[in-house]
Formats: structure tokens, sequence, C-alpha cells
């Protein structure tokens, strides 16, 4: 019993293990979003280091984080340092959710939405950026890519020149064989892709706000850089006076997490459009910068709306 006692004791004093610079229990959900314990997950031995905001510090970094969670289609130009004379096209979804190619046309292309997750996509980005750029000047196009982590190296951050990225919504992936002379056998995949698509528009007046359809329902999702705890203050200011209500009808819903951020989501009603959303989202942004700056008091009704807003989180990684 005493050899049992000290076994226990002396697990508890252990520190917690950090998650990202954060204390997490072995025991508690794992912060990236899996739905497993931390110790199964990012806290197994071995488990790459998982980055909770990985595109931070790069220019419009809420609109990539769109591109990679919410946007099907959107490209955007990168200016990669050492290959200035070359631009790389960054793409929401490539064809085969492939990392990147590189093309017959010596164009690179780079994926943000993939099937590997090794804890880091800022670092997975760029190393696939890299390989497919060092692919073209050896002659050899190709699909580039990815089955385990590229371990230690740069970042999006270290190698992108950008001083702003900007991004084009596509209304489906036909920017796939914009650059393919022989089309033949693959339009019918084309069509496939084109028809999972949903539409979409970027707001013009605002940064990463994302107007989309999905047939029964529009919705606005919207990529915001600030802090998550001081966010969620301002939006219950907001939500209390119903200073939230973009267009008569719609509903502010509650707020995806992706990738360190806050994406708040409206319902809109059917027909809404993007166009209609312009004004209002632009007063709304002037709304929350106001709200932002009258600090962390809440009144009693401001508190109970923070709660319900805090309770309308949906993590997605």
């Amino acid at each position: 019993m005493a050899k049992k006692s000290r076994t226990r004791a002396s697990a508890a004093s252990e520190p917690l293990p950090l998650y990202d610079g954060q204390v997490v229990g072995p025991r508690e959900p794992c912060p990236c979003g899996s739905g497993k314990r931390y110790k199964v997950c990012h806290g197994a031995p071995g488990a790459t280091t998982f980055v909770k905001r990985p595109f931070e510090g790069l220019p419009n970094e809420c609109d990539i984080v769109a591109m990679r969670e919410l946007v099907p289609a959107a490209t955007a130009p990168l200016t990669i340092k050492g290959y200035e004379d070359r631009t790389v096209l960054l793409a929401s979804l490539l064809p085969l959710a492939a990392p990147a190619m590189a093309r017959d046309s010596g164009q690179v292309w780079a994926g943000l939405q993939v099937q590997h997750g090794f804890g880091d996509p800022s670092r997975e980005t760029a190393s696939a950026i890299l390989t497919a750029l060092q692919a073209v000047s050896d002659g050899q196009p190709g699909i580039v890519g990815m089955l385990e982590s590229p371990g230690p190296g740069p970042r999006l951050q270290d190698i992108v020149l950008n001083e702003s990225v900007d991004v084009t919504v596509h209304d489906g992936f036909d920017f796939w064989i914009s650059d393919v002379q022989d089309r033949e056998g693959l339009e019918e995949a084309l069509q496939r892709a084109n028809d999972a698509a949903t539409p979409t528009a970027r707001l013009t007046g605002v940064e990463a706000a994302y107007w989309t359809s999905v047939g029964t329902k529009e919705h606005l999702r919207w990529v915001m850089p600030e802090p998550e705890d001081e966010l969620l203050t301002a939006l219950a200011r907001l939500h209390v006076t119903r200073a939230d209500v973009l267009v008569p009808g719609a509903r502010f819903v509650g707020m995806f997490r992706a990738l360190g951020l806050l994406a708040p989501v409206w319902d809109l009603p059917v027909g809404t459009g993007a166009e209609a959303l312009e004004a209002p989202a632009a007063a709304f942004r002037a709304a929350l910068d106001e709200a932002l700056a009258a600090g962390p008091e809440l009144t009693p009704e401001e508190r109970s709306a923070r709660a319900g807003l805090a309770n309308r989180q949906v993590t997605i990684r």
C-alpha cells in the first residue's frame, strides 16, 4: 500500500505536460480538437509538436486560415525567398488533396487542404513548396507527397516575401487545368469537383469574411485575428444590444475555432447574397472595434451572453 501511495504521490507531483505553451492534463481532451485524450494524441511519446496558431505573423493570416478550413476553391500568389523569379500559387485545394505540385508548365502550386497533419501546417506547406520548386529546377514535374513529418526546417513565415496576400475566390476548380494543353479525360473529374464546391464569395470591405450558399441556407463566416477572450467579450456586448444582426432575418449562431483563431458564423436569409452584406459588415466591424476598446468589464446581462456564446464554439482543429 505504501509503495502504491508513493507512486501515486510521485505521479501527482510531476508537472503537467505543455501543449503550445499551455498546461494540459494527460486525461484532458487534446487541444488540437481531435477528440482524443492528450496522452494518446499530441502528448504521446514521440508525437509531433502541435502549433496552435501556425500562420501567426503571415500577412492576411485570417484569409489563409479561411482558405485552409472554410473556402472550397481559392488561390493566392506567393513570392518565395530565393525564388523571386517565380510565383507560387497557394490554393485551398489541389487535385488529390496534394500538398504541392510541380506542373509540366513549370508552375509550382501548393495546397492547404491536405490529408496529412503533422502538427504545424506552416512548416509542412513550406516544405512542400520548397520540394516542388526544386523539382521544377531539376526538370522533374509531378505531385509532391508528404507521408511523414518534414521535421525541422523553415516555415512559411521564413520564406514568404509578400507584404499582403491577394486571395481570389473561384466558382470551381477550373484553374486546375488552366495550364494544361491536352484536357482529354479530365473534364469528368473536374465536373465532380465543381459540383461539390459550394458557391462562395469574399467580402471586399473587410478582411477574411466569406459568404457561402449551401442551397437551403446562406452563411457568413468571418475569421477574426483578436485573442479569443477579448473577442468573446466584445461579441457579447454587441449580442446584448442586437448589434450583431447584420441584415433583417440574419442570426449570429456561433463560432468555429480554427488554427488558433475564432470564426463567427451568421445564418442568413436565402437570397441575401454577398453584395448586400458589404455595408452591414463594415458597420459591424466598426462597432466591434469600439466594443473591443471598452475593456473587459461586463454587465450581468453581458456576462450571461458571453457564457452563451462560449458554449456555441466548435473546434475544427
